[in-house]
């Protein structure tokens, strides 16, 4: 093969170019060695240098699921292999921190970084991960922000810190890739800032390079495989996905803050007199004495908690409690705190370390003592993010001291986690399963039953994390809050019943949102013209949640034993089709569907993307072909929601809630013409942790018998559930 003088000389120069930079490291001491060890099928984990006390795996609450691994191994058929050699990974120490590079070609995606609501596509861009409520830019800072990504080359990568971290997803090029291009004089096509700083992907070969401050050592784990097994080997290295009750997993309604007692009980009492299916009842922050920051015991506006307490749990209803960490003079827990808590003070609050088990047993024995033991069932973790944006920028600083060693940096990202397992844990100790809230989460999330939310209110950008939280083993519920006008209100209602979580979140009004849904008018008590047709609307699409929460159960059930997570993005299930690769407004919900939501900005129809195959609107059964994108109508009070060929899903007859009693009456809806699908349903008692002596848990199976019948098979001793259109058999 011919080589041009301008191309070898351009060859040369980068050949002597990284023998410099070979030569500078060796004289310099900066290479070190790397260790590279597997430490199960699929997974493999590099150290370098000495790596910091505090990570998140040195806080993990949850062991690897090694088995678990071993079998999507199996399933896979082969040796899971890493896309490239350990040589490609170079790690060096600078004055900055770490520094990691990895190869990447200039057609890989990136998917990942925990919640993401700006842009799902990491590909060209940098991503900073740094807890931030209110990030303004698609930096990576969030909510929720994680060090690990999963890439199409065939790949995912955690990091393992607290640190805020610096991802460089190909956006730069070594010195030397650019060194063959002579074009000059192009014409300018367009004079503006926005075309010159345009969003552009990169074409010649570039580097992942991760910047890890301050540390001296790093580990790095790698899981192999296409997008959905890495994400599955991430969730099950985390130790699994979270085993949820099944009451949680039905509508939520937060109540106005500024309600008493006797408010509450009201509400409730006309939501099971409208006959509105709501199975969690959550109080925020007037339930304390003092909240921001907080004492963790009732006010004057609820003089007998537990006279309320009965009332609701006789009602069948649970109760979620809004709290956030930071713990007030006047709170019983205050003096035992201040010596296990950082050195600068949030609300006038201290600032717990719960990376100490000394915070961990005083902040839990008074949640189990003095709200658990009394049926409280679950929190609303809030604030236990960061706030750089807001006016007041409230939070610690990152120089904090914190007396377990921590600093505030390294806090600020691991203060969500810790926060979560401390009161799992005492949830657990008690034999009960929660399903609560918390507003900042990170890595290993996985087993941990809480699902973020956000003060933050795009409806576009909360669909989006729908499919961005999928990546990192993160739940999230795109929560109805304030809505412009009725239309505003059934399209989100739409979304959450198609969620994680489906939460009304109605803390600005003492009115349902049915009801009326203008802030001043609700407040004033005034209802509007179209109040009765809002309550029906919603109560339906309530119904309709009810109806799939077997279904949703069984995800979730999925998600604990395989690692694959109950909403997940398209391109997980379609990673080789690179039209879903960028597509941020669909999802899966559970195995077999998928959500199309619409905004009040769409209007009544919207396009859809359809993957290869055939597919089947879940409402009407109508057939439509994939493989391309169309447009489609859906009314306000419509969704486009579409089953795969072959899908059987189970859906039952809607309940009001959920209680110990409930037996779902399934019926299963079958879709197209393949008669090898099925489903899976699983028994246990939907509330505590006995079913982890395997004796109180039963896996139940539909499937087409050959003349066109659906089969179940190990529901003959069913307590839970009962088939309206199958054959029962052992």
């Amino acid at each position: 093969m011919m080589v041009s003088g301008g191309l070898l000389l351009t060859l040369l120069i980068r050949k002597e170019w990284k023998n410099m930079e070979t030569s500078r490291k060796q004289e310099t001491g900066l290479k070190e060695e790397q260790k590279w060890e597997r430490i199960a099928l699929g997974v493999w984990k590099v150290r370098f240098g000495t790596p910091s006390a505090y990570t998140p795996t040195a806080h993990r609450s949850n062991e690897i699921k090694t088995e678990a691994l071993s079998v999507l191994s199996a399933e896979q058929g082969a040796e899971p292999q890493l896309p490239f050699g350990t040589d490609d990974v170079n790690i060096k120490q600078t004055t900055r921190g770490i520094v990691v590079t990895l190869p990447m070609n200039t057609s890989e995606d990136i998917f990942g970084f925990g919640l993401q609501l700006q842009s799902v596509n990491a590909a060209g861009r940098k991503r900073y991960i740094k807890v931030n409520s209110d990030p303004k830019m698609d930096t990576g800072e969030s909510h929720a922000p994680v060090p690990f990504y999963v890439s199409t080359a065939g790949y995912g990568l955690f990091v393992d810190t607290y640190r805020y971290a610096t991802f460089y997803m190909g956006t730069s090029a070594e010195k030397g890739a650019s060194a063959m291009k002579k074009e000059v004089n192009q014409p300018h096509k367009e004079f503006s800032e926005s075309a010159l700083y345009a969003f552009k992907r990169a074409e010649e070969e570039r580097k992942v390079i991760i910047e890890i401050p301050s540390e001296s050592g790093i580990d790095l784990y790698f899981f192999a495989g296409d997008i959905k097994t890495a994400v599955q080997r991430y969730n099950l290295f985390s130790g699994g996905g979270c085993k949820v009750p099944m009451w949680g997993l039905g509508m939520w309604y937060r109540v106005y803050g500024g309600s008493d007692q006797e408010h509450v009980k009201k509400l409730a009492s006309q939501f099971r007199d409208e006959k509105m299916p709501i199975d969690v009842i959550g109080l925020e922050p007037g339930w304390h004495s003092h909240s921001y920051s907080c004492t963790y015991e009732w006010s004057n506006l609820f003089p007998e908690p537990q006279d309320l307490i009965d009332e609701l749990t006789q009602s069948n209803y649970h109760i979620n409690l809004w709290e956030h960490a930071f713990v007030y003079p006047a709170a019983k827990i205050y003096d035992k705190l201040v010596p296990y808590s950082g050195d600068y003070e949030v609300w006038n609050g201290l600032v717990p370390d719960f990376s100490m088990e000394e915070t961990c047993e005083i902040f839990g024995d008074w949640h189990e003592k003095e709200l658990i033991d009394k049926e409280i069932t679950g929190f609303k973790l809030d604030e236990c993010d960061n706030s750089d944006y807001n006016p007041s920028c409230w939070s610690f600083p990152d120089s904090t001291e914190f007396p377990g060693g921590m600093d505030g940096e390294q806090m600020h990202n691991a203060i969500g986690l810790l926060y979560q397992h401390m009161l799992e844990k005492v949830f657990h100790k008690k034999n009960i399963r929660t399903f609560s809230q918390v507003r900042s989460s990170g890595a290993l999330a996985a087993p941990m039953p809480f699902v973020l939310y956000s003060d933050l209110y795009s409806h576009k950008e909360f669909i989006r994390g729908m499919v961005t939280s999928s990546f990192s083993g993160l739940l999230w519920a795109p929560e109805v809050r304030d809505c412009a006008n009725g239309h505003d209100l059934l399209r989100r209602v739409q979304t959450v019943c198609f969620s994680d979580h489906a939460l009304l979140n109605c803390w600005r009004i003492p009115n349902a949102p049915w009801k009326q849904v203008d802030i001043q008018k609700n407040l004033n008590n005034e209802l509007m013209e179209e109040a009765q047709y809002y309550t029906d609307e919603c109560r339906k699409l309530f119904e309709l949640r009810m109806s799939l929460v077997p279904y949703l159960y069984s995800a979730f059930e999925e998600y604990q034993k395989t690692g694959l997570p109950p909403v997940s993005a398209v391109v997980m299930e379609y990673p080789q089709d690179e039209a879903a690769r960028n597509l941020d407004d669909e999802y899966f919900f559970g195995k077999d569907l998928l959500v199309c939501p619409l905004t009040l900005e769409d209007g009544t129809s919207r396009e859809v993307y359809l993957p290869e195959g055939n597919w089947y609107n879940f409402f009407t059964g109508e057939k439509i072909e994939g493989g391309r994108r169309l447009v489609l109508e859906a009314d306000w009070n419509e969704m486009l929601v579409f089953a795969r060929d072959g899908a059987l899903v189970p859906v039952a007859e809607p309940v009001i809630c959920v209680t110990e009693d409930t037996v779902f009456n399934i019926t299963v809806k079958s879709f197209g013409t393949n008669k090898t699908g099925s489903c899976v349903l699983y028994e246990d008692d939907f509330v505590s942790f006995n079913y982890e002596s395997l004796v109180a848990k039963k896996q139940i199976n539909v499937t087409v018998g050959d003349n066109g019948k659906f089969i179940v098979s190990g529901a003959k001793t069913s307590t839970k559930y009962h088939f309206l259109n199958c054959i029962v058999k052992d």
